[in-house]
């Protein structure tokens, strides 16, 4: 039996406009910039004072090792951003049964070659016990909202740059 190779994981293709177009395999929609969806979700503690923040295992097919504070992945054939949303939180964090909240969406490209994506934004609180799953994350923990503004004012922090842009928006929202 051969392996799953993610690079030929099926993804749904988006225009630029955000309507779905088509499906192509995950190494494609990166190779070739095509525009693809991703959901993620902000996983915050019940009092809504801290947010899990987790580092990428350095197999993750883009922005390998770096850190991220969005449980998420791209969207698949056939799937609502919303549906991807509840996969990937349990995936990546081990985490169900929970209410998740739509928070906005926003469109994100990184110029000539880079990716280009509809990012699709959720939280959901909760103090249960948070499993990662091996292959997608190395390690974890809760951060302090004040700490994580810090950290992303720091140019130097490995943080990946579309979950940036998702928590920059969050953060202008939060006033």
């Amino acid at each position: 039996m051969q392996a799953w190779q993610p690079a030929n994981e099926l993804v749904a293709v988006y225009d630029a406009a955000g309507a779905v177009t088509g499906v192509a395999a995950r190494g494609e929609v990166y190779a070739r910039s095509l525009w693809h969806g991703s959901a993620g979700v902000l996983l915050r503690s019940g009092d809504g004072e801290r947010v899990y923040v987790h580092r990428r295992s350095p197999e993750k097919l883009v922005m390998a090792g770096l850190h991220d504070c969005w449980a998420g992945g791209v969207v698949g054939p056939g799937e609502t951003p919303q549906q991807t949303a509840v996969r990937e939180l349990a995936e990546e964090l081990g985490v169900t049964g929970i209410p998740l909240h739509p928070l906005f969406a926003l469109a994100w490209d990184q110029g000539p070659g880079g990716l280009r994506c509809h990012l699709f934004a959720y939280e959901a609180h909760w103090d249960g016990p948070v499993v990662h799953q091996p292959s997608e994350i190395t390690s974890g923990g809760w951060m302090d909202l004040a700490e994580l503004r810090t950290r992303l004012a720091d140019p130097g922090w490995p943080f990946v740059p579309d979950g940036r842009a998702l928590i920059e928006r969050w953060f202008a929202e939060q006033g």
